[in-house]
C-alpha cells in the first residue's frame, strides 16, 4: 500500500504542472508503483488469489492509460516510459 508521502514523492517526480494529480503520467506512475509492491507481496504469498486478481486489474488499467497517452502525445509517452523503465510500444 502506498503511503501519503510515497504518493506525493511519485507525483512530484512525474507531474506536468504544479497542482497535477490526475494527468496520465501521474496515474501511470502511481499504478506502476502499486504493481511493483503487489508483485513483491505475491512472490511471498503465492496463493493470494484475490490480490492476484487486483494486480491483473491494475495492469490492464495501466495499459489503457499507456495506450491513451501514446495515442494523444507520443513524445510524453516515450519520456514517461524511459523514466519508469517500461517497455515501449513498437
Amino acid at each position: 500500500m502506498l503511503t501519503k508521502t510515497k504518493k506525493q514523492n511519485i507525483i512530484k517526480e512525474v507531474a506536468v504542472h504544479g497542482s497535477d494529480t490526475g494527468s496520465p503520467e501521474v496515474q501511470i506512475a502511481l499504478l506502476t508503483r502499486q504493481i511493483e509492491e503487489l508483485t513483491t507481496h505475491l512472490k511471498k504469498h503465492a496463493k493470494d488469489k484475490h490480490s492476484r486478481r487486483g494486480l491483473l486489474h491494475m495492469v490492464a488499467n495501466r495499459q489503457s492509460h499507456l495506450k491513451y497517452l501514446h495515442k494523444k502525445n507520443p513524445r510524453r509517452y516515450n519520456a514517461l516510459a524511459k523514466k519508469l523503465n517500461l517497455k515501449k510500444k513498437a
